[in-house]
């Protein structure tokens, strides 16, 4: 066909075939995923002393029997699923590119892997800047009165729960993207309603930054007022 990218033997590929690529894919993702896994497993030290460093002057303490232990597979499981993820992806986008047009894949492509990047970009934000920020204020805050000793399991959650809604909080410029690629919100729309994107934005940052000091939610409200309106011009380039 003119405007796919099939050729005669994807043609003429059974329901059975396609099943069994499929499977191959899956096993070659798993794999990936897998030696990622053992390999942060092995260094599980180093990653826990990376992840200990915005805590500065942080005393940790395993609460409970073999906590250490359990949250290194923890760790090893969460940097394998994320480390592994663009791998898993592109076996993914090798299925099923073949049954995608010209105009399909001119799209798919970048948005999945500007999607990735941002992803990442996210992550780093949240380590480098959002994180610091928070513990900051968590350690500081009475101080005085107590002396902070946390619980690494405890530390752990709340490090991952930071870095993953920040990855996905950079999202919102390929969401706006596929909305407005679809006509299912206009660009106009969404520069019309800006200001109560900033209200929603600014209770969202409240949510997910888990300190009560302003500068950690000013932080995650600009970044995604600046994700947002990224958007906005990235869609006003496609439609010209």
């Amino acid at each position: 066909m003119k405007h796919t990218y099939k050729n005669n033997n994807d043609n003429n590929m059974s329901v059975l075939e396609h099943l069994i690529e499929l499977r191959e894919r899956i096993i070659i993702a798993f794999l990936i995923f897998m030696i990622i896994t053992i390999i942060c497993l092995i260094y599980a030290k180093q990653i826990a002393m990376i992840l200990q460093q915005p805590a500065i002057g942080i005393k940790f303490l395993q609460l409970a029997p073999g906590e250490y232990f359990f949250v290194s597979i923890k760790i090893a499981l969460y940097l394998g699923i994320m480390i592994s993820s663009p791998f898993s992806i592109y076996q993914l986008m090798l299925f099923i590119l073949p049954g995608l047009t010209q105009k399909e894949t001119k799209y798919i492509i970048p948005t999945i892997t500007a999607s990735i990047v941002l992803f990442f970009i996210g992550i780093i934000f949240s380590y480098q800047i959002l994180i610091p920020a928070a513990l900051n204020f968590l350690i500081n805050y009475g101080s005085d009165i107590i002396e902070p000793i946390w619980s690494f399991e405890e530390y752990f959650n709340f490090i991952i729960l930071l870095l993953f809604s920040t990855g996905l909080i950079f999202q919102i410029p390929i969401l706006q993207i596929l909305l407005g690629s679809f006509h299912i919100i206009p660009k106009e729309t969404m520069i019309k309603y800006w200001k109560y994107v900033a209200f929603i934005s600014t209770i969202i940052a409240a949510i997910l930054t888990p300190s009560t000091d302003p500068i950690t939610q000013i932080f995650m409200t600009i970044a995604i007022l600046l994700l947002y309106f990224s958007g906005i011009f990235i869609l006003q380039i496609l439609n010209k």
